[in-house]
């Protein structure tokens, strides 16, 4: 019968040292490097980034966010915010003279009113400008058809017609229409009188939905 060993197998640990562990771990581990303890500079700059956006989201909706009150988006309030700035009547001539420049009359007649030769009547020199409005605003109501004589020369083309009237591409108000021909006709026709709004809207009714005028219809009209 054998006999068991008295020797314990965990008195061999007694030989590892702490040396001896920190020999192993360093062997299984390996050498890291230091790195700065792994620091980069990309986070921090993704950071700095971030916080600049937040700021200027923050200052943005600050300025021009309204207080964030439903009334700033709604077209309809006339006052919000301010004191409505007292404003007198608009000077005819100066507005006619914006739509002139914006409209077709500055592309045909040329904001010189020279018209274009052989083609585009001229406005200075001519006798349909410095004769009288009545004339004048069925001309810029109602448009122009067929040939006519204007300051010696002879022209056939059509001008389309600007009022609020059937066919008409530009639906002008009263107003405007008032305004383009107290400008041409203070600009090109002698500083003449401007021509009302009202005068307009007598003309549109009593001539009501008719198509261009001719210049022998108008040459009858005084």
């Amino acid at each position: 019968m054998s006999t068991p060993s008295n020797q314990d197998p965990r008195l061999d640990d007694a030989a590892v040292t702490d040396e001896n562990v920190l020999a192993q771990h360093q062997k299984l581990v390996g050498k890291q490097p230091d790195e700065k303890g792994q620091y980069r500079l990309m986070p921090l700059g993704m950071l700095f980034l971030f916080a600049g956006f937040i700021f200027f989201g923050a200052t943005y909706l600050g300025r021009y966010s309204g207080k964030f009150d439903a009334r700033i988006y709604d077209e309809n309030v006339k006052e919000f915010g301010a004191v409505k700035k007292a404003t007198g009547p608009v000077d005819p001539v100066v507005l006619g003279e914006k739509l002139f420049n914006n409209a077709a009359c500055n592309t045909c007649h040329q904001a010189t009113g020279t018209g274009v030769p052989g083609a585009i009547p001229p406005l200075v020199g001519s006798e349909w400008v410095k004769g009288t409005e009545e004339r004048t605003v069925r001309i810029v109501l109602y448009g122009l058809q067929g040939p006519i004589t204007v300051a010696g020369g002879n022209y056939n083309s059509a001008m389309p017609a600007f009022g609020k009237v059937a066919g008409s591409g530009y639906n002008w108000s009263d107003e405007k229409v008032a305004a383009v021909v107290s400008y041409i006709r203070h600009k090109w026709g002698d500083n003449a009188a401007p021509v009302t709004a009202a005068k307009v809207a007598e003309i549109r009714t009593k001539e009501g939905d008719r198509k261009a005028w001719t210049a022998d219809e108008l040459m009858k009209i005084q």
